[in-house]
């Protein structure tokens, strides 16, 4: 245990995902939920038996389904948490679990992530009673009665994100072309991900000709719904070194989680109702807890998961994290400063334009992705540079993950000084670099990770 008030340096020590798919309810999610977990434990070389807590991430889902999904891997009696915080609930769960290794309460936690969605615009589950989005819908349209675009159409979510666009076009300049770019960068990223759901590369004049979802974006500007599952293994540095994982372990540097201030509803902004200021609260605590002072660190960022739910909202989100000066986010992309070759490259994974988003597992999956390619494992999709600077720690990763309502979840990532690369790790226990390959998990793998306190009539797996 840590003494009042300290806290200690933690590590992402195990990372596993699912492929993405459409929501054809083809998986259920204690299913998913037993592939990622098994893969991220057979990362780390550990059993279940090793975790001391967990947190589990899912929106769209009845109570308990953690343990549902859990219970698989044996009944140990430890702590289950249950998160949901709309399209932040990933990020959520790792924060949660993150901080109970951080405080010194275990040692080990995991946090696992899954949805199972329907098809078509997201949309409310209980019909009944008002929805905590109405305010945030209400001040949606009184921003858009302020923008020269005038009236918007279509589902509310991606309308709210492309008034927030519109207000950055009429602020600082830029078009919807920006955002065409923006979509078919991260298309054309996915064509190197096996966990995607959409692996077409579309160029920008397919993504500016594909259906009108509103005024400023068109179908391929947006990401999908998706059925999926991702989890994470968080331990402590004497964990790290007791369990010799020190030639893969990614060190959370910091980690911040926030919610919205008054100026999203205070301000009259279409950008701030969508998370901007939410954002930059979010991101300049994350860099001034990592040491930095005011506005500085971003420099020393590789590589970028961040929440392109539209691309509307990444446009607004390089703004937001300080990525480029304020105003100047559509110069970044003209630039090419966020993809290969240039300052950044954002989003290698083809973001959830591309690779899709299931609610619950989507921040957990933007860490899976920063920890392999700060392990150098990522194959195609490895951000070049990382480790090319005099610092053997390399170039930090930076994950951003928002849900309205509202939560951002920034954190940064970096390999520790001690890491060292040589010997066994979890490409040698998978059998393959599950970086960069997507194969299924079988019972025998199952075996390898699950406690010897487990139920033989709970499994989902044959």
């Amino acid at each position: 245990m840590t003494a009042q008030g300290q806290t200690r340096r933690t590590f992402i020590v195990g990372a596993g995902c699912t492929a993405f798919i459409k929501p054809r309810a083809l998986r259920t999610t204690e299913d998913m939920g037993l592939e990622a977990a098994t893969k991220a434990l057979l990362d780390a070389g550990l059993t279940y038996d090793a975790v001391q807590a967990a947190c589990v991430g899912f929106v769209y889902g009845d109570s308990a389904s953690g343990q549902r999904a859990l219970y698989n891997l044996g009944m140990t009696g430890i702590p289950i948490t249950n998160v949901n915080n709309n399209c932040a609930t990933g990020s959520t769960a790792l924060y949660q679990a993150n901080n109970l290794v951080k405080g010194g309460l275990v040692d080990c936690a995991l946090a696992l992530g899954f949805e199972r969605m329907s098809r078509g615009s997201l949309g409310t589950t209980w019909p009944d009673r008002p929805s905590p989005m109405q305010p945030f819908n209400a001040a949606s349209e009184e921003t858009e009665n302020q923008l020269t675009a005038g009236t918007n159409f279509g589902p509310f979510a991606p309308r709210m994100f492309a008034n927030g666009a519109q207000e950055y076009f009429e602020k600082y300049g830029g078009s919807i072309e920006h955002l065409a770019q923006i979509a078919s960068k991260n298309h054309k990223h996915s064509v190197n991900n096996p966990y995607s759901q959409f692996r077409d590369g579309w160029s920008v004049e397919q993504v500016l000709n594909a259906q009108k979802i509103n005024n400023q974006l068109t179908k391929f500007m947006c990401s999908p719904t998706s059925d999926g599952s991702a989890c994470c293994v968080v331990a402590s540095e004497a964990f790290v070194r007791a369990n010799k994982l020190e030639n893969q372990a990614i060190e959370i540097v910091s980690q911040a989680l926030t919610t919205d201030d008054i100026a999203t509803f205070e301000s009259g902004s279409a950008m701030n109702v969508v998370g901007y200021t939410m954002t930059k609260n979010c991101a300049d605590k994350v860099f001034a807890d990592a040491g930095f002072k005011p506005g500085e660190g971003r420099d020393q960022v590789g590589v970028v998961e961040l929440h392109d739910c539209f691309s509307a909202n990444e446009l607004i989100t390089y703004d937001a994290l300080g990525l480029c000066a304020p105003g100047q986010a559509h110069k970044m992309v003209e630039s090419g400063d966020n993809t290969y070759g240039g300052k950044y490259v954002v989003n290698p994974s083809g973001g959830l334009e591309a690779k899709g988003h299931p609610l619950g597992a989507t921040g957990l999956g933007m860490h899976f992705y920063i920890a392999m390619q700060l392990r150098g494992w990522a194959g195609p999709m490895q951000a070049p540079g990382l480790f090319d600077i005099a610092d053997k720690r390399g170039k930090y990763g930076l994950v951003h993950n928002i849900g309205l309502g509202g939560a951002v979840v920034c954190s940064l990532l970096r390999r520790p000084e001690f890491y060292e690369e040589g010997g066994t790790d979890g490409r040698a226990r998978l059998g393959y670099n599950h970086a960069h390959e997507c194969r299924p998990v079988t019972m025998a793998d199952v075996n390898k990770i699950k406690s010897q306190k487990s139920s033989p009539t709970w499994s989902v797996l044959d």
